[in-house]
């Protein structure tokens, strides 16, 4: 139970970091969906109705939109990018504040930063 909790909600955070990203290229609907969704916490009925429309209408567009937010990462990678810069900034700065600077392992950090585009 607990393994799938933290499944659902690794999933939620990735389809909010997505969206923070790409939320540019979607439609006017789809950004409202969304933001019903994951940003108000919305449920599916409560969309369909202020909407107008099927329960299972407003499920399709959240799941195609996702599938087209999953599609602008596989080509852009920017969330991918993102992950991976935070994470050697934050390897140089423990290595910083932790005293365990290297001049040659402080060069490949910034050279694996200068590599991610």
């Amino acid at each position: 139970r607990l393994y799938r909790v933290r499944q659902m909600l690794e999933k939620t955070v990735r389809v909010n970091a997505l969206y923070d990203f790409y939320q540019p290229l979607l439609t006017e609907k789809q950004r409202e969906y969304m933001d019903m969704y994951y940003g108000d916490d919305y449920s599916l009925g409560e969309i369909a109705s202020a909407f107008g429309i099927s329960r299972q209408a407003v499920y399709d567009n959240l799941k195609r939109t996702i599938a087209l937010l999953e599609s602008f990462e596989a080509k852009l990678g920017l969330y991918d990018k993102y992950v991976r810069r935070s994470k050697l900034l934050r390897d140089l700065r423990n290595m910083i504040l932790e005293n365990r600077w290297s001049p040659e392992r402080g060069l490949a950090i910034v050279r694996a930063l200068e590599n991610l585009d």
